[in-house]
């Protein structure tokens, strides 16, 4: 099973014998990077094998234009996962169909968390606060284009994350002179505003 393999087809196999299903589950419960980028995935089925991927370090679960369709409820379902708690990366670039429900229920386990990229989302302030209250180790976040989010999630994020390294905001709302308060935060603080979203690992460069 290569990290570029066909998640349905996964599901489907497996169910072909018990023996096949074995050798699935040993697979993915080995793994420490999973990618659904580009797949047609759901709520259900992706859970399913977060959940099985007890050694996960690395999530991506960005949408495509006609894949992983995920909501509120695959992050609520993924959140109970054993494996959140020790995640150091996750992306939702573009998920439509989340909000802070399911971004808060998520972030809030993931104490881990050092870079996440939640660009390209409908989240408001409410998410950003649980990052700064329960993500304390992390380093970089995109929130690209997240035009719900405010001044005053910035500002709890930066200073609640004291670790934060790198924040990308292009694409807000926000105004300009408002970044001057977070550098107060945190001078040393890289604001970028370039969008970037063909590298969901979301690393300080």
């Amino acid at each position: 099973m290569t990290s570029s393999m066909d998640w349905g087809g996964g599901c489907r196999a497996g169910g072909v014998s018990r023996r096949w299903r074995r050798a699935v589950e040993r697979s993915v419960a080995g793994r420490r990077r999973m990618s659904f980028a580009g797949q047609r995935t759901g709520d259900d089925s992706t859970a399913r094998f977060v959940r099985a991927a007890v050694n996960l370090r690395d999530l991506d679960i960005s949408r495509s234009c006609w894949g992983c369709q995920i909501t509120d409820q695959g992050l609520i379902r993924i959140s109970t996962a054993d494996c959140v708690k020790n995640l150091t990366s996750i992306s939702l670039w573009g998920l439509a169909g989340i909000t802070d429900n399911g971004v808060i229920q998520l972030v809030s386990r993931a104490h881990s968390l050092q870079h996440l990229n939640i660009g390209g989302t409908f989240i408001t302030d409410e998410s950003l606060y649980a990052v700064a209250k329960s993500c304390i180790n992390l380093k970089s976040i995109i929130v690209w284009s997240c035009r719900h989010v405010t001044e005053a999630g910035l500002v709890a994020l930066v200073a609640g994350c004291r670790k934060l390294e790198c924040i990308n905001v292009g694409g807000m709302r926000v105004p300009p002179e408002s970044f001057a308060g977070l550098l107060a935060i945190r001078p040393a603080l890289q604001i970028r505003s370039i969008p970037q979203i063909l590298n969901a690992n979301v690393q300080v460069s």
